[in-house]
């Protein structure tokens, strides 16, 4: 990976690292886009900027990445005013050493046959691409900036911090 992939990497695992759940979307085999709440995996973004996910394989999510593998995974953190899009390419990985690495004891509510529960999918999606939007500003100096846009006429661009990731 590069240096600039690796910074790419280390910024949006920054970003994205203390969001507990993410909206996992697919496209459904009707043509509808269905969004899930999953949990990411892994600790930091894998070397290959990859994001990890536990699955049933029997489920729909399976079914339509399979089928469609363009997904979208958004995570949002509104009480610290942190938003962030993800585009990749979806996959099942049939690694047993993989999800031993990325298991862990709460996971077993959902596959109570552990890391070998034939239902268990591991999903890797390859980030194509990202967006943030990130407010550095306190709540207060926010509240100020958007009541001096409303007498102004001006809006407040200047609060957020928006910037785009690439990986490929």
């Amino acid at each position: 990976m590069s240096q600039q992939d690796t910074a790419s990497s280390a910024q949006l695992w920054n970003l994205i690292k203390d969001i507990k759940f993410a909206m996992f979307t697919t496209r459904h085999h009707n043509g509808h886009l269905h969004s899930r709440p999953m949990t990411t995996q892994n600790t930091p973004v894998d070397e290959d900027s990859s994001l990890w996910f536990f699955m049933s394989r029997s489920g729909e999510p399976v079914a339509d990445l399979e089928a469609e593998p363009n997904v979208n995974v958004v995570y949002a953190d509104p009480d610290d005013d942190s938003y962030v899009s993800v585009s990749g390419t979806a996959r099942v990985v049939d690694n047993l050493t993989k999800k031993e690495q990325l298991w862990s004891k709460l996971n077993e509510a959902w596959f109570p046959g552990g890391v070998t529960d034939p239902d268990l999918a591991l999903v890797q999606v390859q980030i194509t691409h990202a967006n943030y939007w990130d407010v550095k500003s306190s709540k207060l100096v926010q509240l100020f900036t958007m009541a001096r846009a409303a007498i102004t006429g001006r809006t407040p661009d200047s609060m957020v911090e928006h910037g785009e990731v690439r990986m490929r």
